[in-house]
């Protein structure tokens, strides 16, 4: 309809006058207010490697009952949570605690901050520089063998981090995006090491992910001719576009959507976040907003896709789902290779 779009205050927002705001705030108010879920997804944003997505959904053959229930929260598994002093690492060291993980109170960090003190969760955790990493990490691990480390450190730290894991034969769980994503899978696949990797840790995101590559794949050309509007806020901080909106856009492209990605409207400023987005005040230094509007070419046809994201906790919930996962398939004696959170999705044990 040709009424359909998103209030258009400033240049920054989408051509269309007003209903796209409402679409965006109004459904807030139930959703995203209450920190709605949603966001990116479980593709390598930026490599070449694509997980393929298949249409069912139901547990593995291999996953046994009593393996299912040797990995329950609390029953011997110790995480390591590199980058503790980060948001994420919080996040994830509080949904760990909150589910009885064990957590070692060692970390990895950079050089400025070797030998700090991180408190989270009434537990003092002791971040290590870049030249301590292998002893302290062969340390914990001889200490903790059911160990797995949780990765959320910067981009820089992928690929060297993703080494030493390897190296030393600890199965790991990488959130952290960036780094050359190719050199990264090459080194696990050829160390042959447990780990989950995936720039997106947000069950139900990736599930709506799969969704629209199940519809791109099974449907290509359904939206051809159509126009494509997508708005993606997040903090101010986040200077680039939206890994998840580059995958939910790759997946309209195949159905047959004419689309650059240089055209993504980008909301960076806190008072149209508040004011025009919806965003909750006290989530805008910490938010994933996505918005795609779809029209026909006569203009008489309309779709919406939305996912907002407050906060982080889908991230870390999703991040621990993953650790149990990894350390079913240990103990199964599963092959050791790359899983994603297709796989843990699949597993269908997340708590």
């Amino acid at each position: 309809m040709a009424t359909n779009g998103l209030m258009a205050s400033s240049s920054v927002f989408l051509h269309r006058p007003d209903v796209r705001r409402l679409a965006f705030a109004s459904r807030t108010n139930q959703t995203a207010g209450k920190c709605g879920k949603g966001r990116v997804s479980f593709l390598n944003i930026g490599g070449t490697r694509r997980p393929q997505v298949v249409l069912s959904m139901t547990a593995t053959a291999d996953s046994g009952e009593e393996a299912v229930k040797s990995v329950l929260p609390g029953n011997g598994i110790s995480i390591m949570v590199n980058g503790c002093s980060g948001k994420m690492g919080k996040a994830v060291i509080k949904a760990a605690d909150s589910a009885g993980v064990n957590i070692v109170p060692m970390s990895f960090g950079s050089a400025a901050e070797a030998g700090q003190k991180v408190l989270v969760c009434g537990k003092e955790i002791t971040v290590h520089g870049p030249t301590e990493r292998e002893k302290v990490l062969a340390s914990v691990f001889e200490k903790h063998p059911e160990l797995i480390v949780v990765d959320y450190t910067i981009p820089s730290a992928v690929n060297d981090n993703a080494e030493l894991y390897s190296k030393v034969g600890v199965p790991f769980v990488m959130g952290t995006t960036g780094g050359d994503r190719n050199k990264l899978y090459e080194t696990v696949e050829e160390a042959k090491n447990y780990a989950v990797i995936s720039p997106q840790m947000g069950k139900q995101v990736v599930a709506f992910l799969a969704a629209m590559e199940i519809m791109a794949e099974q449907f290509p050309g359904a939206f051809s001719g159509y126009s494509l509007d997508v708005m993606e806020s997040h903090q101010a901080s986040k200077l680039d576009a939206s890994g998840t909106a580059k995958a939910v856009i790759s997946c309209f492209q195949d159905l047959g959507v004419s689309y650059d990605m240089d055209q993504i409207q980008l909301i960076r400023d806190p008072k149209q976040q508040i004011e025009m987005v919806g965003v909750p005040e006290e989530h805008v230094s910490g938010h994933a907003f996505h918005l795609y509007h779809l029209t026909s070419p006569d203009e008489t046809v309309s779709f919406e896709f939305q996912h907002n994201v407050c906060g982080r906790s889908i991230y870390a919930e999703g991040t621990v789902d993953a650790v149990l996962f990894l350390a079913k398939k240990i103990r199964l004696k599963a092959e050791q290779r790359i899983y994603n959170m297709i796989d843990v999705l699949r597993e269908g044990n997340m708590r």
